[in-house]
């Protein structure tokens, strides 16, 4: 009872004497205040419209970024490769996306350069309009996803939006060319996913009929092929090969 007396008589005198002290230091508490205010010219309405718009944009940063670059392909082909490989949560998908982020940066860095260049820098400097600068920075990126989409794809878009063929690529809208140039990444993922799995596929069937031969129908195959896996894909330098054919077949 002593202990819980002593306590509360402290707490008291602080919550006493803590006024006073503040005072006689003169320390200032900011005060945060949220309002709406009536603005006085156009200008200033406009500026809070794009300071939300950007800020959704960082929002949907993550879905842009699957959405417009390679990360897509990137990140299926090694989930492919993982599954191909068996050898079940090794690499961890944590280390998989990972490797996945850095590429697209890699394989994304001259469009992420024109747009620095065509729209953030002159948008800065006041040299083009807010609107401009969104112009600006879109046409990289449909010049990258143009260069990936098949034209197969992308007519099925423009032909469920009934619109005519298009004369040029400047006609063909955005909300088409985005998820044709997905589906077309993930077509070409699993064109490549197969290929991985063909080797590793061999191997398994090899395995499987030599114990079944042997009669050691009791053993799974999967605990015998995996270390003949994993020195197949390590003595052709694996990783080198599929990451080096992943760049290429974006810069090519």
């Amino acid at each position: 009872m002593s202990i819980m007396s002593n306590r509360a008589l402290t707490l008291t005198l602080a919550l006493v004497f803590l006024p006073g002290i503040l005072s006689a230091q003169e320390i200032q508490i900011p005060s945060i205040n949220f309002g709406v205010q009536e603005a006085q010219n156009p200008e200033e309405v406009m500026g809070v419209l794009q300071v939300l718009f950007i800020l959704t944009i960082l929002a949907l940063a993550p879905s842009i970024m699957i959405m417009v670059t390679s990360f897509t392909r990137t990140v299926v082909v090694l989930g492919f490769l993982r599954q191909a490989l068996g050898t079940q949560q090794m690499p961890p998908m944590q280390v998989l996306t990972a490797l996945a982020i850095f590429l697209t940066f890699f394989i994304m860095s001259p469009t992420i350069d024109s747009i620095n260049e065509q729209a953030i820098v002159p948008y800065q400097n006041g040299y083009i309009s807010f609107s401009q600068a969104l112009n600006n920075a879109e046409t990289p990126l449909r010049e990258f996803m143009f260069r990936q989409t098949r034209e197969k794809d992308l007519s099925l878009f423009l032909g469920i939006m009934k619109q005519a063929k298009p004369e040029n690529r400047e006609e063909v809208p955005t909300r088409a060319l985005i998820p044709a140039f997905m589906i077309s990444e993930l077509k070409t993922a699993f064109q490549i996913g197969f290929i991985l799995f063909v080797p590793f596929l061999i191997i398994d069937m090899v395995v499987s009929s030599i114990l079944l031969s042997m009669g050691m129908m009791m053993l799974p195959p999967i605990m015998i092929s995996l270390p003949f896996k994993v020195m197949l894909f390590v003595l052709v330098d694996g990783w080198n090969l599929l990451v080096g054919s992943l760049l290429r077949g974006f810069v090519g």
